[in-house]
């Protein structure tokens, strides 16, 4: 069982896909602490009522980035955080922090990457008028959101499509392929080899997620 730390700074419904997906017996994991960096994230009521611990840890608090990733590091050490868990958290981490948590700190992304990177993804793919869309996990590294991909699903943009309901059918898919990653991760499946990222065992190919899903049933 993997042990998480997970960051978040908004509602945390990734968090929650998270957490259900434990409870159901779907994801071998225990979520060792939640950061936010955000004190009125509702993130932290869904830890109130779950029993989780969460700690705020505010970037003003800190003379500068340093100190405040710093802070960060040492509560997941703390913990003994093996995989580090971006879900909606809004801020971009230093290669001095990843340094610490070597290709253990994962992202989910609401695009294919390297498509429409960074804020307001959605409303981007709408406005340019792609035809398709939908997430991405990968792991992080020192650019924003352009680190290895490790699993994507593919959302079709529809014509009448706007950003808040292109954002409901791709935060169905997050729900599903963020769960999915860290479940491959504590078996151990993960590889990276350069830029590519290889789940071994996984089944490549299909559609709507590459590689396809293994602890949730694949819907439409």
């Amino acid at each position: 069982m993997i042990r998480l730390g997970v960051l978040v700074s908004g509602r945390g419904s990734n968090l929650q896909a998270i957490v259900d997906a434990i409870k159901a017996g779907r994801l071998k994991a225990q979520i060792s602490v939640v950061i936010s960096d955000n004190p009125n994230a509702y993130a932290i009521k869904r830890c109130e009522k779950e029993g989780i611990e969460c700690k705020v840890v505010e970037r003003k608090d800190f003379s500068s980035r340093k100190e405040f990733e710093k802070e960060l590091s040492r509560i997941l050490k703390e913990k003994g955080v093996e995989l580090v868990v971006l879900a909606g958290f809004m801020r971009v981490l230093s290669g001095e922090f990843l340094k610490n948590f070597p290709d253990r700190v994962i992202n989910i992304h609401p695009s294919l990457i390297p498509a429409f990177q960074g804020l307001d993804a959605q409303r981007r793919a709408v406005e340019f008028g792609v035809k398709f869309s939908g997430c991405t996990v990968h792991i992080v590294d020192e650019s924003v959101d352009g680190g290895p991909v490790i699993v994507q699903a593919v959302v079709p943009v529809l014509p009448q499509d706007t950003p808040e309901s292109l954002s409901e059918r791709i935060l169905k898919w997050e729900h599903k392929i963020l769960p999915q990653a860290i479940q491959w991760f504590s078996e151990g499946r993960v590889k990276l080899e350069g830029r590519k990222v290889i789940v071994e065992g996984a089944r490549y190919g299909e559609l709507p997620v590459n590689p396809a899903l293994e602890i949730f049933p694949c819907f439409r």
